[in-house]
């Protein structure tokens, strides 16, 4: 069985396959070591993979190769299924790359743009095999902070679904602003990358995907977990 560590700006996600199969997975508000070793208690993992956009805490590495035999930290330079031909690899974050991996694995002949709509919002661009790069912009609580922190009496909000278009007070301007402006965002990239490509796959993932796969205008494929599938296929990848 194989446990992957999905360590994000906000949460971790765990998840236990066995045998390619997802048989668990589970969102943790903190990375914490308690959890972890539960899980290695309730299956029996024989290989782990983490991914981390933040420094990977030393007691959750001291657990796991203390415990399991087979441990693979992901960078830029494990080893990949598809080719990156991005300029700096040594920043490419390791959950676009396991997104990549991810749509790799299913379309591999393609064009695929995934969007991952997290703390940030990623575009990312697989074709035929190589990743070509992507794009980072800010994801929809990211931008209801920056109104709230940078203007002196523009109120903190989140994500609602009602709201006046165009705002009729200022709490709904501030809505229909950044859920708007996402949407529209979105749909643009979508629509730009359909006009330049022919066999192609769009894929829609991260924790705001479920909020706004409604507002796409678009045909795509709804993959929430398609960054966790794309470390168990690294994972495997990477053992043999």
């Amino acid at each position: 069985m194989n446990l992957i560590v999905d360590i994000g700006n906000t949460s971790t996600k765990l998840a236990v396959y066995d045998k390619g199969q997802k048989l668990r997975t589970r969102r943790l508000e903190e990375t914490d070591s308690r959890e972890l070793e539960m899980e290695l208690i309730n299956y029996s993992i024989e290989k782990v993979i983490i991914s981390s956009v933040k420094k990977i805490p030393a007691a959750m590495t001291s657990l796991l190769t203390a415990k399991i035999s087979y441990v693979h930290i992901l960078t830029y330079r494990s080893k990949l299924p598809f080719k990156i031909e991005y300029k700096t690899p040594a920043t490419l974050g390791p959950d676009r790359i396991a997104g990549a991996a991810g749509a790799y694995n299913l379309f591999p002949e393609s064009e695929i743009l995934i969007i991952d709509s997290g703390s940030a919002i990623t575009y990312d661009y697989l074709s035929a095999g190589i990743y070509k790069g992507g794009n980072i912009s800010p994801g929809l609580n990211m931008r209801f902070k920056a109104l709230n922190k940078f203007t002196g009496k523009l109120p903190l909000l989140t994500p609602a679904r009602s709201f006046t278009d165009p705002g009729q007070n200022t709490a709904d301007a501030i809505l229909a602003g950044v859920i708007t402006g996402v949407t529209y965002e979105i749909n643009e990239y979508i629509r730009t990358f359909e006009k330049k490509s022919s066999d192609f796959k769009i894929i829609f993932t991260g924790g705001d995907s479920a909020f706004l796969k409604d507002k796409i205008n678009h045909q795509f494929t709804y993959m929430p977990d398609i960054v966790i599938d794309g470390l168990n296929y690294i994972l495997e990848y990477n053992a043999v």
